[in-house]
């Protein structure tokens, strides 16, 4: 799975350890930045990752910030993502089962180093439960055309 990644500051330490486990796995990662810990601007990391999930050429995004909150608020403004902000395993696994949640949204001063692993392990290998949630997904893109 090629996978996006993009971050602020605050998720810096947190993104670069992410990228390394999902390499060790065998994803192929787009690193959108940022490259260091100093303070920065999320929405210039954050929109092109999840840009890059709306386009197509990634299939998920991961962003990063202090809470996570602003990141998903970017990334939900891109047509056809789906971004959900995920403080523990079994919100990353309803985020995918339900929403079918194409980016995740973590907040590197809100959850552990080892949760965010976690979750990150979850949100990737739950499928989309389908069914009733479907009709769901075909609303909110229905709300994307208007």
């Amino acid at each position: 799975m090629k996978i996006a990644l993009g971050t602020d500051h605050a998720g810096y330490e947190y993104k670069e350890r992410i990228k390394q486990h999902l390499i060790e796995r065998g994803h192929e990662v787009a690193d959108f930045g940022t490259d260091s810990a100093e303070s920065c601007d999320y929405p210039d990391f954050i929109y092109p990752a999840a840009l890059a999930v709306g386009e197509g050429r990634c299939d998920r995004a991961i962003v990063l910030g202090g809470s996570g909150n602003g990141e998903t608020i970017v990334a939900n403004k891109v047509r056809g993502v789906r971004c959900a902000v995920c403080w523990t395993e079994e919100l990353a696994r309803l985020s995918r089962a339900h929403n079918d949640a194409n980016v995740m949204s973590i907040g590197a001063r809100t959850v552990s180093l080892e949760l965010a692993l976690k979750m990150v392990d979850v949100w990737l290998t739950t499928p989309f439960d389908g069914g009733r949630h479907t009709q769901r997904i075909d609303k909110i893109a229905e709300i994307e055309d208007r």
